[in-house]
């Protein structure tokens, strides 16, 4: 996958020092569909090589994702992921979608893989009507 050009590798804290990434899954359940995908079908086992490399993408920028407006997130994502207050989509081969949020914390930045669903799936649940 091609880096987004426009955006710095990692955000710094104004000394020039670039503060560390780390990514991860929000819960133990979405960590464990993820290694099913890599034990599935040739299909899964595809999905979860092009969520490495956003992984990967992740690592060198946290950013690199579309911003989703606040007024977009779901509410069923506000309960569901507590304390939740920005959104990014990170665009997978085949029209699925990758769904993660961005914690600074300190001096570590933490990108949070949320779910990873189909461009269909994707639509439904933010809303958007077919057409």
């Amino acid at each position: 996958m091609e880096p987004r050009a426009g955006r710095k590798a990692a955000e710094t804290d104004g000394c020039d020092a670039v503060k560390p990434v780390i990514v991860g899954f929000w819960d133990a359940r979405t960590k464990r569909a993820y290694d099913a995908l890599k034990k599935g079908r040739t299909e899964d086992r595809e999905l979860a090589r092009c969520i490495d490399c956003a992984l990967d993408e992740l690592k060198k920028n946290p950013f690199c994702g579309i911003q989703i407006q606040k007024r977009l997130i779901p509410k069923g994502y506000k309960k569901r992921f507590d304390g939740l207050d920005n959104l990014w989509k990170y665009d997978l081969p085949d029209a699925w979608r990758l769904v993660y949020t961005v914690v600074g914390k300190e001096v570590h930045i933490l990108a949070v893989v949320l779910e990873w669903m189909s461009h269909k799936e994707y639509e439904r649940r933010f809303g958007y009507k077919p057409g």
